[in-house]
């Protein structure tokens, strides 16, 4: 047992608050640019969120996520320009929290989950806009139709996580938005928002 599972333990069993807990566990997290460190890096599904936004007849944003998707990240500070990434959701993990419209959504009128039953993103281009942002530009595929889409990416910065046993660990937010007419979803355009904005939270572990 390492010396840190010891004094979590140890913590654990004197009735430690979360205040006493939290120096050895809480990861010293650096949000300057070298903290971006070079490798392969996978996501972590347990640490990330897929979030869509869309305008319903003006009252209000209907808001839903995708509970499956993974992504990898390959980046070289040296060659930033070169980093990609290539993110794969299961369109049919589809959460609204109405299971029955749900279903609908998920049909060959909307999302087509059943005849395409992933969209894949790859990037094609890093534009470095800050010390720590960037505008990542690739092709979105959904409902096997393919067109270009950019997300403005926020780097929340990097650490060793203590909890995920000493790997290396780095953030990152993303905006961006398409318009689902692009990929055939036409469906009540102009009723409901045809702009769908997406917002991502994720972590993503270092293999090497």
């Amino acid at each position: 047992m390492t010396r840190l599972a010891v004094a979590v333990l140890a913590a654990v069993l004197s009735g430690s608050c979360a205040s006493t807990l939290a120096p050895l566990v809480a990861p010293d997290v650096d949000t300057g640019a070298a903290a971006l460190r070079a490798g392969e890096y996978e996501l972590d599904p347990e640490h990330a969120a897929l979030i869509f936004r869309v305008d319903h007849l003006g009252f209000s944003d209907f808001v839903g996520r995708f509970e499956t998707f993974n992504a990898v990240l390959d980046f070289d500070p040296d060659a930033p320009e070169a980093a990609s990434v290539e993110a794969i959701i299961e369109v049919g993990s589809l959460d609204i929290a109405n299971d029955a419209f749900a279903e609908t959504l998920k049909s060959d009128q909307w999302l087509g989950a059943g005849s395409s039953p992933t969209a894949r993103f790859v990037s094609r281009s890093l534009d470095i806009t800050g010390e720590k942002s960037g505008i990542v530009t690739g092709d979105l595929t959904l409902r096997g139709v393919t067109a270009p889409v950019s997300l403005a990416v926020t780097f929340n910065g990097g650490a060793r996580d203590r909890l995920r046993g000493g790997a290396y660990v780095v953030g990152f937010s993303a905006r961006g938005a398409f318009d689902r007419t692009d990929f055939g979803i036409d469906r009540f355009s102009g009723i409901v928002g045809d702009e769908i904005a997406i917002e991502i939270e994720a972590e993503f572990i270092r293999r090497r």
